[in-house]
Order: structure tokens, then sequence, then C-alpha cells
């Protein structure tokens, strides 16, 4: 385990945020809150993405590496395969770390 030291304006900060007295709690608390929002936002920009191509990443993702996008290839449409892919990636990687704070 490390051990950190906070200045004392984030420890009174996180109490005010957290009303957890002990910093420890406090910070794990606040972390959770982060990745939850953070999970949130993520999987709203996954929905996005889902409802403008009507079908889940894994499905677009198929039609992608098999070729059949061939009439709605474009510029945009790579940025958002590679943005899409990059969001699936970290959600599960945030979902990694936030279940250690659970």
């Amino acid at each position: 385990m490390s051990t950190i030291v906070l200045p004392k304006e984030t420890t009174q900060a996180l109490r005010e945020l957290t009303g957890e007295v002990q910093p420890d709690a406090a910070l794990t608390l606040a972390l959770r809150d982060a990745f939850a929002y953070r999970l949130e936002q993520i999987q709203e920009q996954l929905h996005a993405f889902e409802e403008k191509y009507g079908m889940p990443f894994a499905d677009y993702k198929t039609r992608w590496e098999s070729g059949d996008q061939e009439e709605d290839y474009s510029w945009e449409a790579e940025r958002d395969y590679l943005e899409w892919e990059a969001l699936i990636t970290r959600k599960r990687r945030l979902e990694n770390t936030y279940h250690q704070f659970a």
C-alpha cells in the first residue's frame, strides 16, 4: 500500500464532498462517484453510436470487417468506428478498476 499526503484543503474538500471524516474513506467514495459518473458519460456516448448506426458495436464491427459497409464508407464512419471501439475499451478498463472500489 502506498502512502500519500494530501494538502489540508484537499482533505477538507473531500470531507465536505463525501461527509466522511477519514481521508482514505472519503477518497474512496469520491473515486467511486467519479468512476460512476465517467461510466455514465461513456454509456451515453455508446448509446448515441448505437442509435446512429442502428446496431450494437459487435454487429457494426462484424459488418465493418466483412467489407459490407462500402456504401457507408467515409472518413466519418471510420472515425466513428475508432472512437466507438475506444469507448468500449475504456469502459471495460474503468469497470474493472471500479470494481476494486466497490
